[in-house]
């Protein structure tokens, strides 16, 4: 009961105090009125992974992408679940390689060096997925959906969007 009470006492000396709304910048970034860094800004400080800087529309296309490679890696492991390999290496296919996906890659990589050649290690992954489950082997199609999932999280462990006005900033 003493705990709830100090934490009661400093929720309302703390809680009652005036929020500084943000303000924009000059280089875009958002600052409290005070000038100290933003939440958001303190968060990027944070993380340490390099950035991928991209216009607001490449940024929003790259996580639809991301949406849709991991709704494929959903239906992959359903699919090796039931025993149904062709299910397994249509919805692998989807995030393989292909020279659309990599002329994507390339672009968005542009201002991000190494991006580039992860995003198409993925899309290569994901080919073997589809040749693994073309055997049928269910052992052999986890272990390359594994190796997928791997270049995922290596990838989302490396780099961060990193949303610009402009792709000279």
């Amino acid at each position: 009961m003493k705990t709830q009470r100090i934490v009661l006492a400093i929720m309302l000396c703390f809680g009652c105090r005036e929020v500084e709304k943000p303000t924009a910048s000059d280089h875009g970034t958002v600052r409290s009125a005070g000038g100290k860094p933003s939440a958001s800004e303190a968060l990027d400080r944070l993380d340490q992974r390099r950035p991928v800087p991209l216009l607001p529309m490449m940024a929003a296309h790259q996580k639809e992408n991301m949406r849709e490679h991991l709704q494929a890696v959903q239906e992959v492991i359903a699919a090796v679940a039931v025993g149904d390999f062709d299910k397994t290496a249509a919805a692998a296919k989807r995030m393989g390689f292909s020279e659309t996906m990599g002329q994507m890659c390339a672009h968005m990589g542009v201002g991000a060096p190494g991006f580039t050649e992860q995003a198409l290690a993925f899309h290569h992954t994901a080919d073997d997925v589809a040749t693994a489950a073309g055997t049928r082997d269910s052992a052999a199609t986890l272990s390359a959906l594994a190796k997928t999932l791997h270049a995922c999280t290596n990838c989302h462990a490396t780099f961060k969007q990193q949303v610009v006005a402009s792709l000279s900033d």
